[in-house]
C-alpha cells in the first residue's frame, strides 16, 4: 500500500488523510497537541464557542456529503448574515442559501472527527523541520525529520499543508537536489499572509438580533466581522450572549504583541459601537487569540505546484486556492488526495 507523510494536521491535510483512508498508509505529523488547525473551539463557563473560523459552509458539494457523513452533534447556525459599513451602520447582507455548520462540541470536532474517520496515524507534537528526497531500495523516496532529530519514513509521497511562509521555509532548507525545488520555493514564498486577532466577548444578558453575523463591506473598519456564538445550538446558555470579535488584518498587524486586556478593551468598544449599546464595552470575560498566519491574500500558481507531483511531492491548503476559508482548504486536502491516487 502507498505509504504517504502528510505535514500539518489542519483540516487540508485531514482532508487528505480522509479521503485516502481506504487507498494508502497515511501518517500526519502536526507541531501544536491537537488537530483541526484554525478550525478550533474553546470553552469556558458552560459555553463554547469557535475562536478561529467561524463555521463550514456548504456551497461545495463534496465537502457538504463529507461532512453530513460526519453528522453526529452537527448544527446549522440560526440567521442570516449582514453586513456594516465604514460609519458603522449595519444592514442586510445577500440572501445565502448555504449552510452553516459547526458542532454543538463546537468546530474543534471537525478536525478529531476526520482524524478519527481516516484512521491516519496522527503524531501530535511534533514539529517538522527537514525534508529529505533519496534513494531508498529501487525507488525515490521521502524522509522528514522533527526538530529532535528523529526521521521517519520512507514515502512515497509527501504532502505539505502548513501556511505557505513555513512551507516555503521547509522547502528551503530541503535535502533535494532539484531546480523546482527552489521554484517552488520561490512561487510559494510570495504568497503574502494576513495576521488576525480573534476576541471572544462573555455577557450575562441576552441579545436581540436578526443576524447571526455581520461582516465589513468597505474592508474599512477595524473590525473585520462580528458573531453571535448563541445562534449556534448548545454553544451558549440561555438568557447570555458571547460575541466573536475577529478584527481587520491591519489592526491585527499593528496591535498583534498588545496585551490582552488592551486588545479585548478594544474589541469591546468596537462592539459597543457597532451594536449601538454601550453594555456591550464590559464584558463579563474575554479570550483573546492570536493567529499569526492566519488568512492568505492570494494563492500560488497550481501549475508551478503540480510539477512536483511527478517527485511525489503535493500541497494543500488555503493558500494554494488563496481563500482563507475551511470549506476551501478541506476541498485543497480532497483535491491533493485524487492527485496522489492518479
Amino acid at each position: 500500500m502507498t505509504r504517504v507523510a502528510v505535514v500539518g494536521a489542519g483540516v487540508a491535510g485531514l482532508g487528505v488523510a480522509f479521503a485516502l483512508r481506504d487507498d494508502a498508509d497515511v501518517t500526519l505529523f502536526e507541531r501544536t497537541e491537537r488537530v483541526g488547525g484554525r478550525a478550533t473551539s474553546h470553552e469556558r463557563n458552560r459555553c463554547v464557542y469557535d475562536v478561529g473560523a467561524n463555521y463550514v459552509k456548504s456551497d461545495d458539494e463534496r465537502v457538504s456529503e463529507l461532512v453530513r457523513e460526519l453528522d453526529e452533534g452537527l448544527v446549522e447556525t440560526e440567521g442570516p448574515v449582514w453586513t456594516f459599513d465604514a460609519d458603522e451602520a449595519i444592514s442586510e447582507g445577500r440572501d445565502e442559501d448555504d449552510s452553516k455548520w459547526t458542532y454543538r462540541t463546537g468546530l474543534r470536532t471537525l478536525g478529531t472527527r476526520l482524524a478519527d474517520a481516516s484512521g491516519a496515524t496522527v503524531h501530535t507534537d511534533t514539529r517538522i523541520t527537514g525534508l529529505r528526497r533519496a534513494e531508498s531500495s529501487d525507488a525515490e523516496s521521502w524522509y522528514v525529520e522533527d526538530e529532535d532529530g528523529d526521521e521517519y519514513g520512507p514515502w512515497d509521497a509527501l504532502v505539505l499543508t502548513p501556511p505557505a511562509p513555513v512551507t516555503a521555509s521547509l522547502l528551503d532548507l530541503a535535502e533535494w537536489d532539484d531546480d523546482l525545488r527552489r521554484e517552488l520555493r520561490e512561487a510559494i514564498g510570495h504568497v503574502p499572509y494576513r495576521p488576525v486577532l480573534s476576541v471572544a466577548l462573555h455577557y450575562s444578558f441576552e441579545v436581540e438580533r436578526p443576524y447571526v453575523r455581520a461582516g465589513e463591506h468597505d474592508k474599512e473598519h477595524e473590525v473585520g466581522w462580528l458573531s453571535r456564538e448563541s445562534c449556534k445550538p448548545g454553544h451558549v446558555p440561555e438568557g447570555e450572549e458571547l460575541l466573536i470579535v475577529q478584527l481587520s488584518p491591519e489592526w491585527s498587524a499593528d496591535h498583534y504583541d498588545d496585551d490582552d486586556f488592551g486588545v479585548a478593551t478594544a474589541a469591546a468598544g468596537y462592539a459597543a459601537d457597532l451594536l449601538s449599546e454601550h453594555p456591550f464595552a464590559a464584558p463579563d470575560w474575554f479570550d483573546v487569540v492570536r493567529w499569526r498566519d492566519a488568512q492568505p491574500n492570494d494563492g500560488v500558481d497550481e501549475a508551478v505546484l503540480r510539477r512536483a507531483n511527478e517527485a511525489g511531492l503535493f500541497f494543500a491548503g488555503d493558500w494554494v486556492v488563496g481563500e482563507g476559508r475551511v470549506h476551501r482548504a478541506l476541498r485543497s486536502g480532497l483535491d491533493a488526495a485524487e492527485e496522489i491516487l492518479d
